[in-house]
């Protein structure tokens, strides 16, 4: 075992007389408050593939320490095979999205994690695969109403599996209005001005160039500036 289990094996015992309401979790958190903070719709009954299979799978959102996601998954992945917990629990997943960014002039494509310090996991909600989940190392409890683990709604697992798989990568903007930024490219190349506007669903931004001694506003794509 090495010191990041270590570190993170859990300290407190599984209470007697499991019952839903006993539940641990993390955070108090209501699902609008959820699909808020994510992003995501509000609205939907039933979380997909729970109707298809008939057996009351779901998923659900574990918090875990930011930056250990990968690992964590790979924990519970293994306590699950080794616990023989595969009729309970079904995927593990750490939702990821490409991204864009410009750094130096140049431009590169990176992994970026959707939630940091959060995986979700498909599963039947029960004594032991609360158990199992709720143990491994590096998971600090599940996300929910009160003291209940709330699945996700079905319009929120749509929403995350699109931007996990969306063809064009997304583009990071590390600039924001009223910062100076630099031209990477076009005909005002390496020109420098500040941010006026950004247009988020154009992927569009207006900078304040000073061309012949007066003040232009010029509009770019986010891939062709960069932060000064």
């Amino acid at each position: 075992m090495d010191s990041f289990d270590e570190e993170l094996q859990p300290k407190e015992p599984l209470e007697e007389g499991f019952e839903t309401e006993g539940f641990e979790t993390t955070s108090r958190i209501d699902t609008e408050d959820l699909a808020a903070d994510f992003g995501l719709p509000v609205e939907g009954e039933l979380t997909p593939g729970a109707e298809e299979a008939g057996d009351g799978r779901a998923w659900y959102v574990v918090h875990c320490y930011s930056g250990y996601e990968n690992k964590v998954r790979h924990n519970l992945e293994q306590r699950i095979e080794s616990m023989g917990m595969k009729d309970k629990i079904f995927d593990v997943v750490v939702p990821t999205e490409e991204e864009i960014e410009v750094k130096e002039g140049k431009r590169r494509t990176v992994e970026r994690r959707v939630f940091p310090g959060y995986i979700l996991v498909n599963m039947i909600l029960s004594e032991e695969s609360w158990y199992v989940v709720r143990n491994t190392p590096g998971v600090t409890g599940f996300v929910g109403m009160g003291n209940t683990p709330t699945p996700l709604r079905p319009e929120e697992v749509a929403q995350i599996i699109k931007r996990m798989e969306a063809e064009a990568p997304r583009i990071k903007v590390t600039f924001k209005s009223g910062e100076r930024v630099r031209i990477v490219d076009g005909p005002f190349n390496d020109f420098r001005g500040t941010v006026s506007e950004i247009d988020m669903e154009r992927a569009k931004v207006r900078v304040m160039v000073n061309f012949f001694g007066r003040e232009t506003p010029v509009e770019l794509d986010f891939l062709q500036v960069e932060k000064a």
